[in-house]
């Protein structure tokens, strides 16, 4: 039996549990935000992005993120990350990359400065000035589950950490110390930091890390408070706690869609699966809305094993450019918010890691960008930003889905605001098909499809 991390463990079991634990009255999930209703985020992981992999490095590429059609740039934690090199408290992930490193960006030392490895905090405001005036909105990522062993706050506060009755830290899955939410003075920082990026960097929203492991009443107490200072901030839960969607956040992880994928694509299971799946998430609670991507830096870090000779595949060279091609038409045309990876929008197969930069684990812009299948898919995303932003029926319209006649194989559906109507066939499969859809009110309609073909009727360009 394949061993399971404790990472993935976590996401199951949270998926899992938070999908069919739900009783009582029916509730309704909060409508986001429009910056996140209406955008297409697109993900920056710093140290893979850029061969520098710093903030300066990045800002560069702003112009190349907004070309494509996203609206929300977020960036991976460039807070200074602990660098204590005892492995006691370093995650199997962090040890076994090879790296050698103590610094991962997921625990923090200093919540409020930027790690010199990426630049200064200057370098950090001129990056969210710049991305706004490309009209590009900004997400930082918040770690508050756990801190490193070092954190500058341990000195003065030795109670905002876990600890057991000698005084050791309680460590949480990644062998992190975790935060004490039982101390208020340790709210009281965290609320601060948050109003601090607001107030001082004009951050406009935040993805909350592992946001299912932190207390529900510590995210409502925070959105108002971010709320007195920024009306219009935006939420992304890394987790898929219903009831986080009812105030505190705009939008979860679609985790449950995207741990099908594996499923349908490596192990040939119906595609179905992925159906069934986002049935279930829209209703917990009612009108639930999600996050969806089929990569990002945890699915993207290929360190993993690098220690015993291994890497895993990236889902680029797992699946292939056409597969792909079909699952960011699937992703750009349900409900919720599309996320890019950075470099999927050139097909980029390299391996990446959040754990260091040996080995030249990064994006090769100059290699790799002007291949024709670069080409290809960085004209797809870009035409389906463009079809997804000049027709409201998906951001706004209901998702219906249609049976047909290849459930196996074929995901159908309609997008439907007003009288306005998309039907969306898309074909998962590297065969010919002839898949006959059954309308809502009986009538059928029968299509022809590639292999990995998708289609939207009537056309839209």
């Amino acid at each position: 039996m394949k061993k399971i991390t404790l990472p993935i463990l976590f996401f199951l079991l949270t998926a899992c549990s938070v999908l069919y634990a739900q009783k009582g009255p029916e509730k309704t999930a909060r409508k986001p935000v429009d910056w996140l209703q209406y955008g297409i985020i697109y993900q920056i992981n710093t140290r893979a992005f850029t061969p520098e992999g710093t903030l300066k490095a990045a800002e560069k590429r702003l112009p190349h993120i907004a070309g494509l059609g996203a609206t929300v740039v977020y960036i991976c934690p460039v807070f200074c990350a602990d660098d204590d090199m005892n492995k006691k408290y370093w995650s199997a992930r962090q040890k076994g990359s090879g790296m050698e490193n103590p610094k991962n960006p997921y625990r923090i030392k200093d919540y409020f400065h930027v790690d010199p490895e990426y630049g200064t905090d200057e370098d950090l405001k001129s990056f969210v000035k710049s991305a706004h005036d490309l009209e590009l909105k900004v997400m930082f990522d918040l770690v508050y589950f756990h801190c490193g062993p070092t954190a500058v706050f341990l000195k003065d506060h030795p109670e905002f950490v876990q600890r057991d009755k000698n005084g050791d830290f309680i460590t949480g899955s990644w062998a992190f110390p975790r935060l004490n939410f039982n101390s208020p003075e340790l709210r009281e920082y965290l609320y601060s930091n948050m109003e601090y990026f607001l107030k001082e960097f004009d951050v406009d929203g935040y993805r909350m890390d592992v946001g299912d492991l932190v207390p529900l009443d510590f995210w409502v107490e925070g959105r108002k408070r971010m709320e007195k200072i920024k009306p219009n901030i935006g939420t992304l839960c890394e987790g898929m706690r219903g009831d986080d969607l009812l105030y505190a956040f705009d939008e979860c992880y679609g985790f449950l869609l995207q741990f099908q994928y594996p499923k349908v694509f490596d192990k040939g299971q119906p595609v179905s699966l992925m159906r069934e799946a986002k049935e279930k998430m829209a209703k917990k609670p009612k009108g639930a809305q999600y996050m969806h991507c089929v990569e990002n830096h945890d699915y993207a870090n290929q360190t993993a094993s690098i220690a015993k000779g291994k890497l895993r595949p990236r889902s680029e060279e797992r699946w292939g450019e056409k597969q792909m091609d079909a699952i960011l038409a699937f992703l750009f045309t349900l409900d919720g918010t599309p996320m890019i990876y950075c470099g999927q929008e050139i097909g980029d197969k390299r391996p990446h890691s959040i754990f260091g930069k040996k080995n030249e684990f990064h994006i090769h812009w100059k290699e790799d960008a002007n291949t024709d299948s670069a080409k290809r898919r960085t004209d797809l995303v870009k035409r389906l930003a463009k079809i997804r932003k000049e027709n409201k029926q998906f951001t706004e319209g209901d998702l219906v889905w249609l049976d047909n006649s290849h459930p196996e194989d074929v995901l159908s559906y309609e997008r439907i605001l007003g009288n306005t109507k998309s039907m969306i066939l898309i074909n998962f499969r590297g065969k010919d098909l002839k898949t006959t859809i059954t309308e809502k009110d009986g009538s059928k309609k029968t299509f022809d499809l590639a292999p990995y073909a998708w289609k939207i009727v009537p056309p839209i360009e």
